[in-house]
Formats: C-alpha cells, structure tokens, sequence
C-alpha cells in the first residue's frame, strides 16, 4: 500500500479531498448567503433552533464550501450553464433571479440619460444596431454548438422521472455481476483484506466514484488460535472438532480454514469440564424450568440458536451461572431443502465496533479499555451431527415429513469437556468510502452500505455478492453521471470491513463522524447479502418507507409476468446497517431475492430518495406502526394508547397540511421544503432508547422477527417479569416506550408551529 494510502482517517481527510468531519462552529465564510438573514425567516428559528445559514455554511463535506453548488451561483445567477430553477430549492427561499423579476423599478436603475444631440443619438443607434446583430448571430451560433455538442439526454438535478431511473438501472448487467463476484471470489482465497480493499479502491475510481478512498482504524480482533477447537465425550473418551469430525493428528495439521473458523468471537477461552443441560432455545422461560430441577452452576449449556439475540440469550446463561455453551442450529428450523448437519459456522459476541473503545472511534490517542473477551463463558458453535453424536443419535434430524427436534433425553447425563483456543491481536480495519456529490443539497446524504471480509471465513461469497452487486450499481449509475446527470443529494458509497466479526468498520466510521451524520445523513440502503434466498422478495425498511417499497415493487411487477411475493416489515436485521438505525436513528431499506431484482428495487429507492425534491417519506405510518405495535398487548397499558392516539393525530394533521402542498410543484416553496426534509429525516430519532436488553434494538420500531407485532422490550420486560417477583424492569420498559412516542407527537406538533409561524412572518 503506498504512503498516501496507509494515513490515518484525520490525514487523508484533508485538502481538496472529501472530509467527513463537520465544519467549526468558528469557521466563517465570506459568501454567506444574503437571502437568509432576512426578517421574514427570524420566526422559524424560534421553535427548532433552525438556521438555514449554519446548515448552507456547514454541509458535512467541508471542501463542499468551497464548490458546492449554492455557493458557487449565488454571486452568478446569470450564469447560462446552469438551471437556475433547479438550484433554486437549495440556495435560499427566494431566488437572485426572482428578485430581480420581482424589482419593478429593476430596469429603470439602468436607463440611459436622454442623448444631447441627434448626431450623438444616430452614433448611439449604430453601435447598439451593430452590438445586437452581432450577438444576435454569436447566440444562435452558441446555441446550436451547445445543441448538438451537449447530451441529448442531461437533466438537471430537482426532477423526479421514473423513466431516467429505470434508463440508469437498464445498464446492470446479471452478466457483469458474475463477472465480478467470480474476480472477488478469487481474490478472497488469495489475498489479505488490505489488498481486496485496495482492488475496491481502484476500482471505484475508475468508473468515476469521487474521492474514494480508505478510512483505516486500529481495533482489537479475536481470531481463531491455531488448532480447531474440540468437544470431548468423558464417557467415550472420544475427541470431536465443531463438525463432528473425530479428532486426529491427520485432522489436526489438514484442518481446513472453514473448521478453524467454526468460532466464537470474543469468547472467553480456555478448558471447561462439565456436565452438559439442554436448554432448548434459552429462552427466559426455558431457564426457569430448568434452574427448578438443578443446580446449573458452571455446567455447560446445549442451546439452540433460534430467533431471539444470541448476546440476550447467553446473558441469560451468564446471570443464571453456566460456565460454558455449545451453540448449534437444528435442522427441524431450517427449510426442508437445506441439509446443514455437518456445517459449521460462525458468531461474533461483539455488539459493535472495537471492543476497546465503546462508544467513541477507535483513533490515535484514544483510551483503550482492556477489552479481550466480551464473556465469561466458553463459548462454541458445534454442528447438527455432532449434537447427534453427544445425545447418541445415529442420524441428526433426518429429514422427513416429520421433523424431530434434537433433544438430550431428560434421564441421562451427559460429561464433556470442551477446549476453547482463540487469539486477541489489534489489526487495522478499512473502509472503502466514495461518493457521487449531490447538485442541489449536497450536505444531505444518502449511504449505501456493502461490505468485505476482514478475515477468511466461511461465508467468503456473501461479501463477495454484495460487493459484486454495489460496483454493478455504481458503474450504471456513474454512467449517465458522465452524461451530464447528477441526483439533487449526495450518494456515499460505502464497503465496510469488519462486519463478521461485530461491524466494526461501519461502527468506528459512525462514532468517528456522529454530530455530521446525525445532521446530515437522510436513508441508509443496505447492501449486505442481497442475492439469496429464494422466490420471496424480502424487504425490511423502516416503517416510514414501507409505502415506498410497497409501491416499488408494484411498479416493478407491473412490467413482468410472475412477481415475487413481498411481505414488508421493520425487523432486526444483521449487517452495518445496525449503527445507523439504533445510534442514528437513519431511515434504512434493505431487500434480499434470489436474484438481481433486489438491486433494481434498492437502485430505484436510492435514486428516489436521493433525486425528489420531498423526501419520500411517510409520517403518518409510523404513527400506525406504533398503534400496531400496541395492539393485542398483554399489558394493560391505557396510557400507551391514549399517547398513540394523540400521535397519530399529529401525523395526520402534518400529513395533510405540510406534506401534500409541499409535493405539489405549484405550492412547493424552497424554504419550506428544506424545512420539510428536515423534519422527516429525523422523525424516528425520538424511537431511539436509552437502555435496552443485550442484543436488542435501541430503535423500538423494529420487531424481533415477522410473527412478533409488539414492542420487543416490552415483551421481554413482561417475561423477565413473570420470571421474577419483581416488576422494575416492566416499569421501566413502560416509561421508555411512552417517552417515545410523546417525543414524538410533540415533534410534530412543533413542526407544524413552526411552519404556521413562517407563514405569519411572510404575511
């Protein structure tokens, strides 16, 4: 890697380069906009602190104020190279040109004096005649030149045309796509993360990607030791990797890297001899049951992975007193088509970023706790058949009409001993980050996220898919950007490194650059695996663009013979998206289909969120999500619902006083639409929670899994509750929720006052 390369993220931000770090309060600029500073905007800033310079002074990008489009035309409104309707919206709520047309005494400024002789007066009439004719025939000569020589089809930023998107998204070729994947398939088995980042790098940029380039930071990773761990049999005495292969010296120097790599991350590690106790799926419930019977201290824990949190769950087995937990996945919870009793796999303990630096980045001078394992248990993901061969089955989960589930029969006693190797070393972690620079509002930013292994692993051809399907979208799209094209709001393209092992890439990249993002980051798209699975379409979207995924994929199936089913939810889901939703409070979409169709339905939603002058977002159906998510509620909570109620009448008011004028182009004044996207890009910050259980979303909007409707910590707060005597947590889940939604319902209430109180002062 060369010198240029190797710098840290405060080095090779600066210069003309992109810069992700959010402008100085002291910092000054000399263009500040005089159309802003007027009497007519001082009633806005009284409510929501609004003020429409700091945010045109500070757009994120900081060399954004040296050529971002509202700066560069507000000393040049006459400029004939650009629209000055379509950057009218992000300069300010009355353009230069409109005041001019507005000035009625404007011409008169400029009349000449009366001529003092006719032969003066003939003189003059010439050389105007003369001036005229001449530019006369340069403009028709400059027109026809700019005509033929320009791109027929260039449009200018601020105009919503499904035709355009779908133009852009003609250009992804499946075929181009297996190219890629295959390429990056290759270089996964012989190349180290920097060299795949590196290959990312140069390859972004030359299909024209701005300013890519490699945001590196220092954290500590846990990685397999040299040996594949083991499980032994105390009866037996037989030895067994994490596949069910018997352990041998033959095994032991020919393991593969996928056995080596059948761990868990950031466990604690080490040799535990002890009894094993089945405990299903480790449900709160489940341990109760048990914890009646035995005595489960430093015993070890056979569990089910399922749909609840692994962190929650071996928290539960923490606070219970285990000492150790073989992990597996049975066969009876997976579709009857998958046989998975021999695969191995992997988890990470990590809930985010670098373990020695929670909450803040992971840069030089930074206090790094003494972080090597995130738990006292020992922990191992084993496979199916391996289970079979603990419990004594001769087959694991035979598929069949009837699936048996794998259990430890109740009477007999299992002694294991399972020996647990992992190392700790600190290791470098790469981002690779660019970006398409928006034309109207470039401080307002849209993020598309996939990722690339930090370390080999089984899953090389996930990352390998989703990096494949992200450089497929930005070759179309940088395509028609060469044309002449640009979206309204800035597209930053993102390939995070680090996920498998807790999204630390995406994680450190979220706390380095909080305060700007918080500000300026409006959706998050993921890219993270969405090439698998089935004939379903898979989409999960925050509730507020639910809609619009609705009415994506309708559109979509309207110009094919056989549509994928949709069922759109808000479910937790794995990948770097989790920083956005749960610290940002970001609105994010992601689709998962068995083939290409997930990117054209996440190609058209980046463009539309990215080029429409509103952001097609939906306040009234987070209301509703939060009624939805109260109903049929166990808890006889009167409160709650009297608070959604009221929140819902808030959206509805909004809905239709704010968001329906405003996406008429009739009645959509550019300060208030500015003042609109503001409001709508934050709206699920107030779901943001302080205080969660392990594993759980701090944005209460998501659910645990399709099946669940209610608010997940209180369905968690109800069960730990009906396991203990005591009912704080229940009390305390109860204030969390309600606190939220009357954050919420007074953030649109102040929305309204404030735009009621823009109108007054134009009035």
């Amino acid at each position: 890697m060369g010198e240029n390369e190797a710098k840290s993220p405060n080095t090779s931000l600066q210069g003309k380069k992109m810069a992700y770090q959010k402008v100085s309060a002291d910092q000054s600029m000399s263009g500040r906009s005089q159309f802003l500073d007027g009497d007519d905007l001082q009633g806005t800033a009284l409510d929501l602190e609004w003020d429409m310079e700091k945010e045109l002074e500070e757009p994120g990008f900081d060399q954004f104020q040296l050529d971002s489009s509202e700066n560069e035309n507000q000393g040049h409104p006459e400029s004939v190279d650009l629209n000055l309707d379509s950057i009218q919206p992000a300069t300010s709520p009355k353009g230069r040109f409109q005041q001019l047309q507005e000035e009625t005494d404007y011409f008169s400024h400029y009349t000449r004096s009366a001529p003092k002789s006719n032969r003066c007066n003939i003189c003059h009439f010439l050389k105007i005649f003369c001036t005229a004719t001449i530019l006369f025939i340069l403009g028709i000569l400059i027109g026809y030149y700019a005509h033929t020589n320009c791109p027929s089809d260039a449009s200018s930023s601020g105009t919503v045309d499904p035709q355009l998107y779908q133009e852009i998204l003609k250009k992804i070729q499946a075929e181009d796509i297996k190219k890629s994947f295959r390429n990056f398939v290759e270089l996964y088995k012989s190349e180290d993360d920097m060299e795949m980042s590196k290959t990312i790098k140069t390859h972004w940029t030359a299909l024209g990607l701005e300013d890519v380039q490699f945001v590196n930071y220092s954290v500590l990773l846990n990685l397999p030791g040299p040996w594949p761990s083991t499980v032994t049999l105390i009866s037996s005495g037989q030895c067994f990797h994490p596949n069910g292969q018997p352990c041998s010296e033959r095994a032991r120097k020919d393991s593969s890297p996928d056995l080596l790599y059948s761990y868990a991350a950031y466990s604690a590690k080490g040799t535990l001899k002890a009894e094993v106790i089945d405990v299903s799926y480790g449900t709160a419930d489940d341990l109760k049951r048990i914890k009646k019977v035995k005595n489960v201290t430093n015993h070890i824990a056979l569990m089910k992975l399922g749909k609840l949190p692994l962190l929650y769950k071996i928290s539960l087995l923490e606070q219970t007193g285990f000492g150790g937990v073989l992990l597996y996945i049975d066969p009876c919870d997976l579709p009857k088509t998958v046989n998975s009793n021999y695969d191995t796999f992997m988890v990470s303990l990590n809930p985010g970023g670098d373990p020695t630096t929670p909450g803040y980045p992971s840069v030089d001078g930074s206090f790094r706790q003494n972080q090597s394992n995130l738990t006292s248990l020992l922990v191992q993901p084993i496979s199916a058949s391996l289970v079979a061969k603990l419990i004594s089955l001769p087959t694991a989960g035979t598929k069949s009409e009837i699936c048996s589930p794998l259990e430890l029969p109740h009477n007999e006693i299992r002694i294991v001993s399972m020996k647990v190797q992992t190392v700790t070393k600190f290791q470098t972690v790469t981002n690779v980050v660019g970006y398409v620079k928006g034309l109207a509002s470039p401080d307002r930013y849209i993020i598309v996220g996939s990722h690339h292994h930090t370390v080999y692993s089984y899953n090389g051809q996930e990352w390998a898919s989703s990096t494949a399907i992200i450089t497929a979208f930005i070759q179309a799209l940088m395509l028609r950007v060469k044309r002449g094209w640009r979206p309204d709001r800035t597209i930053v393209f993102c390939a995070w490194g680090g996920t498998t092992l807790g999204n630390i890439g995406s994680y450190e990249w979220g706390e380095d650059f909080k305060k700007i993002l918080q500000k300026n980051v409006v959706a998050y798209v993921s890219l993270h695996s969405p090439v698998r699975g089935n004939s379903s379409l898979h989409p999960v979207a925050s509730p507020s663009l639910q809609q619009l995924v609705v009415e994506k994929n309708k559109f979509n199936c309207d110009r094919r013979i056989q549509c994928p089913e949709t069922n759109v939810s808000s479910v937790q889901i794995q990948g770097d998206a989790d920083y956005f939703i749960n610290h940002l409070g970001v609105p994010t979409v992601q689709f998962t289909y068995e083939d290409i169709s997930a990117l054209e339905l996440s190609g058209e939603m980046i463009l539309q969120i990215a080029n429409e002058p509103v952001l097609p977002f939906n306040a009234l159906d987070i209301a509703l999500e939060v009624q939805n998510s109260l109903k049929g509620d166990r808890l006889s909570a009167h409160h709650l619902l009297a608070a959604a109620s009221c929140l819902r009448e808030s959206a509805e008011l909004f809905q239709s006083e704010e968001m329906r004028p405003a996406n008429d182009p009739k009645e959509r004044a550019p300060i208030r639409v500015r003042m609109l996207n503001d409001i709508l890009q934050d709206m699920e910050k107030s779901f943001l929670v302080r205080q969660v259980p392990p594993g759980f979303y701090r944005n209460i909007l998501y659910h645990m899994d399709e099946k669940t409707s209610q608010f997940s910590i209180l369905v968690e707060a109800w069960e730990h509750c009906n396991s203990l005597a005591s009912n704080e947590t229940l009390q305390g889940a109860l204030s969390e929720v309600l606190n939220s939604i009357n954050s919420a319902q007074v953030y649109f209430k102040v929305g309204l006052e404030v735009f009621e109180s823009f109108l007054v002062a134009k009035t």
